[in-house]
C-alpha cells in the first residue's frame, strides 16, 4: 500500500513538472519568438510615413541620392545581421547609433534617425536586432545578447564614418534597455554619451510585471523555470539581463527619458535606473506621454533636449 502511495505521489509530481515545463516553453515562445510587426518592412514604412509625415520627404531625398544604404555583418554566433546607415548632410564626426524596441525594427526608429540626421546633422546607423527586420535569429534577445551585436555595429559605424567618430547611442524601450546594457561594458574612446528612452530595469522585472498583468500569475514558479529554460536554449537568463546592474557600472553621460503615463514599462523604473547611475546623468519625465510616445507627442522639445544633452559631449 505504501509503495502504491509513493508511486502515485511520484506520478503526480512528475506530471506537475511536465506541465510546468510545457508552460515554461509556451511562455518563452510567447515572449521571445512571437509573430511580430518587425518582420513587415513595407508595413513598417507605411506606418512611419503616416505617423511621422515629415519622414517621407527625408526618406525620398536619401533614396534619390542613394544616401540611405544597407549593410550586413555576422556576429560571433555567425548570425547575419542587417543595418541601415546614412551620412550627415555635411561631413562630420558626429554619429548616432539608434536602437529599436521590442517587436519593432530599424525602420520603426527612423523618426530618431530623422532627429539626428536631418535636424542635428549627424551620421546615423540603425541596426535590426536579432529576429527583427532583415536580421536573422530565431528569438528576441531582450537587449542582453543584443548589447554585443550593437557594440559590433558601433565599431562598424566608426569605421564607415572615418575611424574617428564622436558617438551617441540612443535606444527606445527594449532598445533603451539595450543602450543601458551596452553602457555597463568597457567603452571605446569614440563613445561619448547615451540616451535611454523608456527602457526597463531588467528582463526579470518586465516579464514578471507582464506575467501578473496578462495572466494573473505570480513570479513563482513559472518565471523561474522559464528563465532557467531560456538559459539552456538561448544562453542567458532573465536575472542576468539587467539594465539596472549595468548602469551602476557606467560612468559616461546618460540622458534618461520616460513618459509620465507609461504603464507598459512603468515610469517608476526610470527613477530606479537614474538613482543607480553614477554622474553625469540627466532625467526628463515627459508629461502625459505613454510608452514610447515621448517624441511623437513632443517632437520639438524632444529634439531640443537631445541636442542640449549631446552638445555637452559631442562637438
Amino acid at each position: 500500500m505504501k509503495r502504491k502511495y509513493l508511486k502515485g505521489i511520484g506520478i503526480l509530481i512528475g506530471g506537475a513538472v511536465a506541465m510546468l515545463m510545457v508552460a515554461s516553453s509556451f511562455m518563452l515562445n510567447y515572449a521571445l519568438s512571437p509573430e511580430n510587426r518587425g518582420k513587415d518592412l513595407q508595413g513598417s514604412w507605411e506606418y512611419m510615413t503616416t505617423t511621422y509625415p515629415e519622414l517621407k520627404a527625408w526618406k525620398d531625398s536619401l533614396q534619390l541620392t542613394s544616401a540611405l544604404k544597407d549593410t550586413f555583418i555576422y556576429n560571433a554566433d555567425h548570425i547575419r545581421l542587417h543595418a541601415y546607415y546614412a551620412s550627415a548632410p555635411q561631413p562630420t564626426t558626429k554619429t548616432a547609433v539608434i536602437i529599436h524596441g521590442y517587436t519593432d525594427n530599424a525602420i520603426r526608429m527612423m523618426m530618431i534617425g530623422y532627429l539626428y540626421n536631418h535636424e542635428l546633422g549627424y551620421n546615423i546607423l540603425l541596426p535590426d536586432l536579432q529576429y527583427s527586420g532583415e536580421s536573422e535569429g530565431d528569438a528576441f534577445q531582450m537587449g542582453w545578447f543584443d548589447r554585443n551585436d550593437v557594440m559590433q555595429w558601433m565599431d562598424v559605424a566608426n569605421q564607415i564614418y572615418g575611424g574617428n567618430t564622436q558617438m551617441v547611442i540612443h535606444g527606445i524601450s527594449m532598445g533603451g534597455a539595450t543602450t543601458m546594457m551596452i553602457a555597463g561594458e568597457p567603452q571605446p574612446e569614440y563613445v561619448k554619451c547615451f540616451v535611454d528612452d523608456c527602457g526597463y530595469t531588467s528582463v526579470w522585472s518586465q516579464f514578471g510585471k507582464e506575467l501578473k498583468e496578462q495572466f494573473g500569475m505570480s513570479e513563482f514558479p513559472l518565471l523561474y523555470t522559464s528563465s532557467w529554460l531560456c538559459g539552456i536554449l538561448n544562453g542567458w537568463t532573465f536575472q542576468e539581463a539587467s539594465s539596472l546592474k549595468q548602469v551602476k557600472k557606467s560612468h559616461l553621460p546618460m540622458l534618461f527619458i520616460h513618459g509620465e503615463k507609461d504603464t507598459y514599462v512603468p515610469t517608476s523604473m526610470v527613477y530606479e535606473l537614474y538613482d543607480a547611475k553614477p554622474e553625469p546623468k540627466e532625467l526628463w519625465v515627459v508629461p502625459e506621454a505613454d510608452h514610447a510616445k515621448s517624441y511623437l507627442l513632443n517632437k520639438k522639445e524632444y529634439t531640443e533636449k537631445v541636442k542640449l544633452f549631446t552638445d555637452k559631449y559631442i562637438r
